[in-house]
Parts: structure tokens; sequence; C-alpha cells
């Protein structure tokens, strides 16, 4: 890797500059002084947030010819990107922005982010064939002047928050004010902003000090993470599958196990120059483990496919389809890799990295436009589910294609109008009614009542469990007045289980209640007391639920009093809880019963 050249003093002027105008900007769309329109917004954060930030850490000479046809070249591609992302979220009435402008932000910053070395070395070396030394040096050199610049203006922040503290003791409020007006920090941020990457850019030595300190740190747990995967591999012969699927995010931690073993393993290869790391063995073991990445790219795919056959295509989906096909590429390339050592440890990992690279450049730039718009997909979708009889129209989701599929997803809606799917009176108004919604929460709250409104009706929701007592009227009628809250028991397709234990041992039964649906897995325990039915306590369930609900279903509830008792000094005086010991918290567990919340 060729040291790159120290920057001249105009080029230092520069970044500041850039850096200052770019907070400048950001201010001047934040007020509204410059911008009248959703989209023209988009527009305006989307270059003054790529652009500039490119330039400042790209630059080298400002009479570079090559390094403003970049810049241009990245304003017009960003300039065409955030315009059809503002499209997708303009000419809709209150929709949820954030569905498409989150997604359309983290991936074109990390395709910025990507691009970046590339852009680099076209200007160190005059030409797009970039050696992979240099793109790995110029790579982690960007994410470390990063790091490092988010440090600067914390502590930059840090100093001048304590000013301000310091002359307010006195009286002195100018400080406090001055410090708080969006102006001065908008041009403040961006001038410190400007001086971290600058700092990061010119005070090489320390960065690469910083980043042989975090490379050790990898270094040292590259093998233990390598151990872990391959044992979690050996392991699922024995244990099958069923415990991983019933986490429902299992693509996502073994998509993460992928992106860790990525990150450390590139952290140790480095640039491939020298000596292989590790003794023999070791590099066997980390071997071993990129051998096994395949398989967890195959279940988290499969993991993933599942979902999407059975609730078809959302755009959260469809870049979670994009960000695993990517890493499951990784984990195939370096697989492949690590079953060619004539070639040198890990040597065709350059080139898995480099293409990999290029293929998520693609897919960044076409899944933010007309190429592949994942709405368009996710709501021609949903739509075929409701034509082929897969979802019907009461079970369609009108609410996901009002407020999370863009413009797309709303003029969808209004086409339903003429969907024979939606000819009958009750869904056309249904229809109507999702269509002219404000905010996605009316949704729920303007929602006809289908909620129980008779005692035989409660009855049908709250089911006494084998062996308990049929459940008091009185208590009933209170839930049915809405007096007692429940764990979400009264919804259409809710049902709950009674116990009647006793659970503060005197002499009449209290009532727990039970949700039966396992996401949401609660308990809530009722007490008869002076002439009227009041809530205890409530228990949640969360992972438990699994291992208790066959206990549950029979009813095999057994109250657990607590062994030690709290205590009071002078009659009538405070309670004071005891707070037991780890040890004796062990003791009283028991996983298939029901103790009183407290």
């Amino acid at each position: 890797m060729s040291t790159a050249p120290a920057l001249p003093r105009s080029t230092r002027g520069f970044i500041v500059a850039i850096a200052l105008l770019q907070g400048l900007l950001l201010y001047l769309a934040r007020s509204g002084h410059v911008l009248d329109g959703h989209s023209a917004q988009i527009c305006w954060y989307a270059l003054v947030l790529s652009v500039p930030t490119a330039m400042i850490l790209s630059v080298q000479e400002l009479r570079d010819r090559r390094f403003w046809q970049q810049s241009l070249g990245l304003a017009a591609i960003y300039a065409v990107l955030a315009a059809w992302a503002g499209w997708s979220v303009t000419g809709v009435p209150q929709i949820k922005a954030g569905a498409v402008l989150w997604p359309f932000g983290a991936s074109v910053a990390i395709a910025l982010f990507i691009a970046l070395p590339y852009l680099q070395c076209r200007i160190a070396h005059r030409r797009w064939s970039a050696p992979y030394p240099d793109l790995f040096e110029y790579g982690w050199q960007n994410a470390l002047t990063l790091i490092l610049t988010g440090v600067f203006v914390g502590i930059s922040w840090g100093v001048l928050a304590l000013c301000a503290v310091l002359f307010e003791l006195i009286g002195i409020k100018f400080f406090g004010d001055l410090f708080s007006d969006p102006r001065f920090a908008y041009l403040a941020t961006g001038t410190m902003v400007g001086l971290g990457i600058l700092v990061g850019r010119t005070q090489q030595r320390p960065v690469q000090v910083a980043r042989q300190i975090l490379f050790a740190i990898f270094k040292g747990l590259l093998p233990l993470l390598s151990l872990i995967a391959v044992l979690f591999v050996v392991s699922l012969p024995f244990t099958g599958l069923d415990a991983l699927w019933r986490t429902r995010s299992a693509t996502l931690i073994l998509m993460c196990l992928i992106a860790l073993l990525v990150l450390f393993v590139n952290a140790v290869y480095q640039d491939g120059e020298g000596e292989p790391p590790y003794p023999a063995w070791l590099r066997r073991i980390v071997e071993a483990a990129l051998l096994s990445l395949p398989i967890y790219a195959a279940l988290g795919l499969y993991a993933l496919g599942l979902r999407i056959a059975q609730h078809g295509w959302t755009g959260d989906r469809f870049w979670a389809l994009v960000a695993s096909l990517l890493l499951s590429a990784y984990a195939f390339g370096y697989a492949w890799a690590a079953l060619r050592p004539r070639q040198g440890w890990l040597r065709p990992l350059m080139r898995v990295n480099v293409i990999v690279s290029l293929v998520a450049l693609a897919f960044a730039i076409a899944a933010n436009s007309w190429l592949l718009d994942p709405h368009r997909l996710s709501v021609g979708d949903q739509l075929a589910r409701l034509h082929d009889d897969r979802i019907a129209a009461e079970d369609f989701d009108l609410r996901h294609l009002r407020f999370d599929s863009g413009r797309r997803g709303y003029e969808a809606l209004l086409a339903l109008r003429k969907d024979p799917k939606f000819a009958t009176a009750v869904e056309k108004a249904e229809l109507e009614r999702v269509i002219k919604l404000d905010t996605p929460w009316d949704y729920l709250a303007n929602r006809p009542d289908k909620s129980p409104n008779t005692l035989a009706a409660v009855r049908e929701h709250i089911k006494p469990a084998p062996g308990a007592d049929a459940p008091d009227p009185a208590w009933l009628q209170v839930v049915l007045d809405g007096k007692l809250f429940t764990p979400d028991c009264l919804g259409e397709h809710a049902e709950c289980l009674l116990f009647t234990p006793d659970l503060d041992r005197d002499g009449r039964n209290d009532y727990l209640l039970c949700n039966t649906n396992r996401y949401g897995a609660s308990c809530f325990v009722y007490a008869f007391e002076n002439g009227a039915w009041i809530k205890i306590g409530s228990s949640y369930l969360g992972d438990r639920f699994e291992a208790i609900q066959p206990a549950l279903r029979k009813g095999d509830i057994r109250p657990v009093p607590r062994r030690w008792a709290d205590y009071q000094f002078g009659e009538g005086g405070e309670v004071i809880r005891l707070e037991l010991e780890r040890v004796e918290r062990a003791k009283a567990a028991a996983p298939a019963t029901a103790t009183k919340p407290e």
C-alpha cells in the first residue's frame, strides 16, 4: 500500500470549509428557508449528507479533474435516487414516510461507504483498476476517521456544555443561549466535523495505532468465534431446528454470525501480505468455521423464505432478503477460499470481497430506483395473495397498503374500490374507512367494535382451566364493563384460561387469568377484597411459555409460597421487603408453576 500524500494547505482549508457549508445547508433545510415540498427536502438532505462527505474524505488536490468529475457524478446519481424516494412518499396524505426513507437512507449510506475506496483509488492511481491492499487501507481508514470524527464532535460539545454550565453558575447565560441556538449548533457541528476528519486524514499514525489495537482484538477473538460457529453446527443434528425456528428471529441471528465472522476474518487477513496468522491447528479451526458458513446461510435463507411464503412480501422482508443474499455470498465465497489452500491461506478472499462489494453497490442502486422497487414487489405480491384466495378480504392488511407501502401502496388501495373482493357492503365500508384514515393508530382506535357485549360472549373467550371453578358472574360483569384490565382476552380471536388457586392462603380462591397466545402470553391475578374485585398483579411469561404450556393446558397450577417473609419494625410500621439472594431465588424457582405476582 502506498502511503497517501500529505494534504496541501489549500486542501485542508477546503475540507473544513465544505464541512462548514454542509452544516449551513442542513440548517437552511431544517429552518425551511430554502425548501418547499417533501420531495425537495429528501433530495436536499440526500445530496447535502452524501456528496460533501465523499468530497472531504477523498479530496487530495483541488486541481485534480478526476475529483470534480467523481463529485458531480455522485451528485447526479444521488439526485436521481433521492428523486425516486421523494416520489414514493409524496402525493399520498399522511403516509408513513419512514417506511420508505429509513431503508433508503441506510442503503445509500452503506453504498457510499463501499464506493468511497474505489473513488479514492481512482484519484490516487488515475485508473479504475484498484489494488486490493489500497482498497483495504482506504476502507478501514475511512471507517476509523468517521469514528474519530464522532468522538471529536462529542468531546467538543461536552466542553461547550461545561462552559455553559460554569458561566450559568455565576449568572451568565449568554453561552448557554448561544450554544443552544440552532444556527450556532449547525455551524459549530459542521466545523467540528471538518476538523475531526482533517485530524483523521492528516494524523495517520494515531489512526494506524488504533487500527492495530482493534485488529489485535479481532485476531484474539477470531479463533473463539470460529470455535463457537463450529460447535453450533455440530450440535444441530442432536438438538434439531425446532428451537431455532421458535425464536422467530433465526435469520437475523444466523446472519449476524456470518457478518461477525466476515468482519473478524478481514481484520485478521488484512491485505493478504505477510505470513499467515496463527499456528496451523488454529488456522484449521478458522477454516472449519468458514466451511460451516454455507450452513448458516442456507438455514437463514430457508427461515426467511418460509416467512415470505407464509405472509408474503413486504418492504422489510425485501431488504432482509437483500442483506441475507449478500451475506450468503460472503459465506459461500469464504468457504470456497478455505478450500483452496494451494493459492495461499484464504488468498481467494480478496476476489470475493471485491465481487460482493460491487454486487452490493448494484443492489443499492437498483433497489432505490424503478429497476427493483421493493414496494412495487410488496404491493404486487400482497394483491396476488388476495386474488388467488391465499388470504381472505376480511383478513387483508389494508393498513399496510395505506401507510407502509409508499405511493404504490396507496394507489393500490384506491384501486381496490373496483375489485370484486371488496364488492360487499361490509368490505367496501371498511376499505373506505381505511382510505380516509389520518394516522395508522386511528386504524385500531376507530375499528368497529368486535369485543363481546354479553356475559355469554365473555365466557367464550375466558374458559375455566381443567379443575378450576366456574368464574363468578360478578367478576365477569366487571370484566365486561371494562373495569378490570385483562391480558388481551376479549379480542375477536382471543382465548384465555382461568385458574382459581388460593394464592394468598386466606381461604378464598383468587383468579389467575392467562392468555394462551404465544407471543403475548401473560397472566393477571384478581382478588375479591373489600366487597369488590381488584387486579393484584401480573406476570409476563415470555420465553417460558413453551415450557409451561403443557401444564397450563392441563390446569396444573401450584401456588409456591415465599419461604422468607417480609418484616416490619413495630406494629403498623412500614413493611420492609426482603430481597432474596441469587441462590435462594434458584431454590424457589419452579418451571411449571405460577406464583403470586408481587
